[in-house]
């Protein structure tokens, strides 16, 4: 991005606090739900907080120290889009837990007196107890901070425990430093398991599980109505005459009358009993008609002609329908819904399934889910009501799986970890029990797993001028215990390459999202491969530069790809990249401030000179822009720092060593799984560019596994691609033809034109990003007439 350009941003980031507050504002106004009101609320206060933050000059948008005065290491409270409100994370008022032990230890209740408080001997020995115990939570890096500076004076580190105390004290009375008690323990020392939910949290999801209307007005249906309704037939039937069965041929006597009175008194109790359904009450309804015409006769009050026919035309279809009341098939339907409405609720179910969860740890996962997700028991049923035996609905039981605490593989394969973004939730949790372990000391490891977790929940802020975000290694409390740290490698290197491993191979058309991407970064400089991971840069903030690593990740990517289909079919020259990363680090070297570089301009250039000569759009294309504007423009640039590098995947594969079971080319077909999957939300789709973007992701994950495989495989790949191709819709099928003829025609030996197309535009190369509108999202009877 240009400087304009970086100005057009920054001048554009209180318009979008304001737009954020706006609606807040009206969430917080007009919700219905007052949970939803009171969060709004909240959101409100600190969008208010980024404005005056920012209009008094206290906050500085785009730097990793956007708080003036606090330095980097301090937690920000941070509010969507990377804006921090100003306020510290560990700030605030007292919470309860600080009000409490300023009791406990007879001093002033503020953060000042409890943080020189735990200085004293009696507060060293609070903490050490707590330490020896594990019994406290760190929901902040910072509640962390105090206990290992007790760590360090018990182990005899009295001057590296002085200096952290000297780093901690100018902000003693701003944040909180003491942990929190608990019950339990922070963390299990060791544990390769993990959940996705607490059995806390899913007993609150379906504790908000209410009964479903549509449901229960069905089961109201079957078990009221229509009974009643067959006994207002019958009722009617038997004043039928003649061989035509019409009703009211046959005079009413006094019986019949008294009867008919007797269900209109049931019918009103029914009615105010069982609420749910109104079809009863409509006039135009067959119920609705024989109801209205027996109150009619039993008043006395004979029925018009008009009356007269609909009644004998509801009684005609009600037979002709279900057949006559009594009869076989009439009987067989009704005991067939009688039984469908006596079957469990989803929410009873539900409400037996909070019961078993009631007895069990709240605070962890499931191990053995069988349990809990048995059928109802005999005990149950006499506890309930509900018929022993019945079995829970996939609804309640998917909730409950949420909880299943395992491998996280054994998640993968359960369908526990449907996506990346959800991997890459729960991996700060294995990352923080590998780091953690080595350390020696078993206190030392459960406060430094503990630690990390908190830290892991510190949102990103919005950076700009390449400015990277804090790392767990910059926190004094860490850096003061990094001497007690022992060779982690190897444990690192191995759990890098089993996530790389079940990331590509659980996802294999997704590329890395950026959270997941942060994880094995820790691993990978934990492990020293040499191994640099990048991140997905946002096209709205980005500065035309990238950091040197993009040029080393390129560069290990042409070490893997020198001459394969990936490298043909994007037009890559990577024996150029090799040398221009030899100049660059010959540059470097040659400084007088033996500084590295921050950027790697030869990188950013190279990437530009691609954009600017790739073509997305077809001569003469009417179907509109991406978006028009600059931030398409950066796009562009962006797609091919990924292309280049490919996102990650030539250094996991390269440096790391993940092998992904059983093949490449399996991974090739089901990444064409995912294309074929987005190609079809293209068709009549009126902002079709972030599909088509994702759409082309996943193709080049495609292209990058299939150039993994030997040639004759590739072959074979490419027939089951354009077989499977044509199992799907026509639309589908058309926009993707000049796709699959692109591939085939650069694995014969093969090549495109410098605006990306061949053979007349029936070969394509596919790339996302695209500021002249997108051949892919033409009309597929369009394209084949353009390229013919």
């Amino acid at each position: 991005m240009d400087d304009d350009a970086d100005q057009q941003h920054l001048a554009a980031a209180p318009g979008y606090a304001r737009g954020q507050l706006a609606k807040a504002f009206t969430t917080a106004l007009t919700h219905e739900d007052a949970d939803t009101r009171r969060r709004a609320e909240g959101r409100v206060t600190r969008w208010r907080a980024v404005l005056a933050g920012m209009a008094g000059g206290l906050l500085s948008i785009g730097s990793r120290t956007p708080v003036a005065g606090l330095p980097a290491w301090v937690t920000p409270e941070v509010v969507h889009g990377g804006f921090a409100t100003g306020t510290p994370s560990a700030g605030g008022p007292l919470q309860p837990y600080e009000t409490r032990l300023a009791e406990r230890f007879g001093v002033p209740a503020d953060r000042r007196a409890l943080f020189a408080h735990c200085l004293t001997d009696s507060g060293l020995a609070w903490l050490w107890g707590q330490l020896n115990s594990g019994r406290y939570e760190v929901t902040v890096p910072e509640e962390g901070a105090l206990l290992i500076m007790a760590w360090l004076v018990r182990h005899g580190e009295t001057a590296a425990a002085l200096d952290l105390v000297t780093e901690l004290e100018p902000f003693a009375d701003q944040l909180r430093f003491l942990p929190r008690p608990s019950t339990g323990r922070s963390a299990p020392d060791v544990t390769d398991a993990l959940h996705r939910r607490s059995v806390s949290d899913t007993v609150d999801r379906l504790v908000r599980r209410r009964p479903n209307a549509a449901v229960e007005t069905q089961r109201e249906a079957l078990a009221v109505w229509q009974p009643f309704g067959d006994e207002l037939l019958v009722h009617w039937l038997e004043t039928a005459g003649g061989e035509d069965g019409r009703v009211l041929e046959l005079a009413p006597d006094a019986d019949w009358l008294a009867r008919g009175a007797g269900l209109l008194n049931r019918y009103r109790q029914l009615a105010e009993e069982h609420t749910r359904c109104g079809k009863h009450r409509d006039p135009k309804e067959n119920l609705g008609i024989l109801r209205g015409a027996l109150e009619e006769t039993v008043a006395g009050r004979p029925l018009d002609a008009r009356r007269l026919g609909l009644l004998r035309h509801a009684v005609a279809s009600m037979v002709r329908r279900r057949g006559m009341p009594g009869s076989a098939p009439h009987t067989e339907l009704r005991r067939v819904q009688r039984d469908q409405a006596a079957l469990p609720s989803h929410y009873a179910l539900a409400q037996v399934v909070v019961g078993r969860l009631a007895v069990l740890p709240q605070e962890s996962g499931i191990a053995d889910l069988a349990p809990v997700l048995a059928p109802v028991t005999g005990p149950e049923e006499r506890e309930t009501g509900l018929p022993a035996g019945a079995q829970l609905p996939p609804a309640v039981s998917r909730v409950v799986e949420g909880a299943l605490s395992a491998p996280v593989a054994t998640l993968a394969e359960r369908g526990v970890v449907p996506s990346a973004e959800v991997l890459a939730e729960l991996i700060p949790r294995l990352v923080a029990v590998t780091t953690a372990r080595s350390y020696d000391d078993p206190a030392l490891r459960t406060l430094m797993a503990a630690n990390y977790r908190a830290f892991r929940n510190r949102r990103s802020l919005l950076l700009l001028n390449l400015e990277r975000q804090v790392r767990i290694e910059e926190l004094p409390w860490v850096r003061a215990v990094a001497a007690q740290r022992g060779d982690g490698a190897a444990e690192a290197a191995l759990l890098l390459r089993q996530l790389g491993e079940l990331a590509v191979r659980g996802f294999p058309g997704t590329i890395l999202p950026n959270p997941l991407v942060r994880e094995l970064g820790v691993l990978a400089r934990q492990s020293e491969l040499g191994a640099p991971l990048v991140e997905e840069l946002a096209a709205d903030i980005f500065m035309d530069a990238f950091g040197p690593k993009f040029l080393v990740a390129a560069g290990i990517a042409g070490e893997l790809l020198g001459g394969s289909l990936y490298e043909r079919y994007y037009g890559i020259d990577y024996a150029a990249i090799r040398d221009l990363a030899t100049a660059e680090a010959n540059e470097a070297s040659g400084r007088a401030d033996g500084a590295g570089p921050r950027t790697s301009p030869g990188f950013a250039r190279l990437c530009a000179e691609r954009a600017a000569a790739a073509s997305s759009a077809p001569a003469g294309s009417k179907s509109g822009s991406s978006s028009g504007s600059w931030v398409a423009a950066n796009g562009k640039v962006i797609e091919q720092s990924q292309i280049l590098t490919t996102h990650n995947l030539a250094t996991l594969v390269h440096r790391v060593g993940i092998a992904p079971e059983p093949d490449w080319a399996d991974l090739a077909r089901r990444c064409f799984g995912t294309v074929c999957r987005l190609t079809a939300r293209v068709h009549r789709n009126p902002w079709p560019y972030p599909t088509i973007k994702d759409t082309a992701y996943a193709w080049r994950q495609l292209v990058f596994h299939l150039s993994l495989c030997a040639p004759a495989e590739q072959r074979r790949v490419l027939d089951d691609l354009d077989a499977e191709a044509a199992r799907h819709a026509d639309h589908v099928a058309a926009r993707l033809a000049p796709v699959l003829a692109g591939l085939r025609l650069v694995a014969d030996g093969g090549g495109f034109a410098p605006d990306g197309t061949a053979d007349g535009g029936r070969a394509r190369r596919l790339l996302g990003w695209t500021t002249d509108g997108h051949w892919l999202a033409m009309d597929p009877t369009a394209l084949e007439t353009k390229g013919s």
